[in-house]
């Protein structure tokens, strides 16, 4: 179903777009939910940071919207480039209150509730939640599209991550993400756009290269020793 215009016409992310900027959504809407995306995609924008902050609630809790708040955050930055950390705040405390209402549900629910969403049991993303919880909830937090944030966050929540930790971990992963895109939507405007919709593999290359630094430094000898004074 196409979109309703609005006044600002730049502001409009078309079905088409939607579907071409999310490949590797876990699930898409149904069809009855077009209305309703579409409805959020077009009324969002005009509400400035306020749309943002609503836009990375409803995209962390309970109606996927991938990359419109990473869009508009872009888009307004552009526009309005001393406003620009207000932007970015905005979409990380609405992307933190999303997280933790899907955090205490899935803390509720338990490990049910992870096969039940996920489709599969929680596996290796368990020992490593336990293991090293502030850095699985900071890693998968800064990680650009398209790295799934969703079911780190409902693992967070299922495994009981402490939630001060979940909330310092989510608002430095969230924050540091939402800066440098506002950054770059006020720098390069529609070319910023442009790459995060296009140039994926870039985005998960780095991601990935954030878990392997990681793991090289968990490595290094002085760390190594230190596991181990611990242990004895």
């Amino acid at each position: 179903m196409p979109n309703a215009q609005a006044p600002n016409s730049s502001y409009v992310f078309s079905r088409r777009t939607w579907v071409r900027a999310s490949p590797m959504m876990v699930q898409a809407p149904h069809a009855s939910s077009w209305k309703v995306v579409g409805w959020l995609k077009t009324a969002l924008p005009a509400l400035g940071g306020p749309g943002l902050f609503l836009a990375a609630f409803i995209d962390c809790s309970f109606l996927p919207l991938p990359l419109v708040t990473d869009l508009l955050l872009i888009e307004l930055s552009s526009r309005h480039p001393l406003r620009m950390p207000f932007y970015a705040l905005m979409a990380t405390l609405g992307s933190l209150g999303g997280c933790a209402w899907i955090y205490w549900i899935a803390r509720k629910g338990g490990q049910s509730y992870y096969r039940r969403t996920q489709g599969r049991p929680p596996g290796k993303i368990r020992r490593l939640i336990e293991e090293h919880p502030m850095t699985w909830v900071f890693l998968p937090a800064v990680a650009p599209f398209p790295v799934p944030f969703k079911p780190f966050v409902i693992a967070q929540g299922v495994f009981q991550v402490p939630f001060g930790i979940f909330v310092i971990g989510t608002l430095a992963g969230r924050g540091a993400l939402f800066f440098i895109e506002g950054f770059l939507g006020a720098r390069y405007g529609a070319a910023a756009k442009q790459f995060l919709i296009s140039e994926k593999w870039p985005s998960l290359a780095i991601a990935v290269a954030l878990v392997a630094l990681y793991f090289l430094v968990r490595r290094l000898p002085p760390l190594r020793r230190e596991q181990y004074s611990q242990v004895d």
